[in-house]
């Protein structure tokens, strides 16, 4: 692609379910120097580490990521990411890549996908979606929803079952339509730098505080989200132990002794 990109990668050390999970060991690697590392594959030309911890921050820099040191209270990784823009005094026509810090698994493919969209469309924000595959997502809250419009761009994102298909369901939850017109939302986001900078001034939604989704914010204010349909799901992050002993098995390693 013509226009280059960064990858952020926020790694907060707190985690109530899994504790120091950016250092969590995979095959003698801490896991943000795996994410890191996958990220480093893609077509970026900088990848950088976010975190609010000196020993996050100490990791990084031991296995060559570079990192920097962000502040603690930051509410979502969006604005974590808006920091490290203003820091780096980044461009505004800057393409960054938001990867969490606890998918040592994600595939450098998808960033490339992501920033590439970012790079031909008319919105300060980008993300993935994918076909639903099982009717009973449609209704677990857990899961979000996206519709689109005619353009490809996000309408709205929902915890609840959007849209809702009066007749069908009338008869029959288990089961989608066929042409319904939803999309399951994958986390995963790509901004223009100036964008950032201006998001870290937006006032929070009602929406956003209703829903928990904080991409509500973007689309409350009236900016642009511009959404990329790919087959399926990427593997699953690390949330707890037992995803963390899923990927370690899958890497072929346990904790080092």
């Amino acid at each position: 692609m013509s226009r280059g990109f960064c990858v952020v990668i926020p790694a907060r050390l707190a985690s109530s379910r899994l504790p120091g999970k950016p250092l969590a060991d995979i095959a003698g690697k801490p896991m943000v120097a795996r994410v890191a590392a996958q990220a480093a594959n893609s077509g970026a030309s900088r990848v950088i580490v976010a975190t609010d911890h000196a020993d996050v921050l100490a990791a990084c820099r031991e296995h060559g990521v570079e990192a920097v040191l962000t502040r603690a209270d930051h509410a979502s990784g969006t604005d974590r990411l808006a920091e490290v823009a203003q820091t780096l005094n980044l461009a505004d026509d800057e393409i960054v890549v938001n990867v969490q810090g606890d998918e040592p698994l994600i595939a450098p493919a998808l960033i490339d996908q992501l920033a590439a969209l970012l790079a031909v469309g008319d919105a300060p924000v980008a993300t993935l979606a994918h076909p639903f595959h099982d009717a009973a997502d449609m209704f677990n809250p857990n899961v979000v929803k996206v519709v689109l419009d005619h353009a490809g761009r996000a309408l709205y994102f929902s915890r609840a079952p959007i849209p809702y298909a009066r007749d069908a369901f009338a008869q029959d939850t288990s089961a989608l339509p066929a042409d319904l017109p939803v999309l399951r939302h994958i986390g995963m986001y790509a901004y223009q730098a100036g964008f950032l900078k201006t998001y870290n001034r937006l006032a929070p939604a009602p929406l956003e505080r209703f829903e928990a989704l904080e991409q509500l914010r973007v689309l409350w204010h009236g900016f642009a989200i511009k959404v990329a349909v790919v087959e399926s799901a990427p593997p699953a992050g690390v949330d707890t132990p037992e995803d963390l002993e899923r990927v370690r098995r899958l890497l072929g390693a346990g904790p080092k002794p």
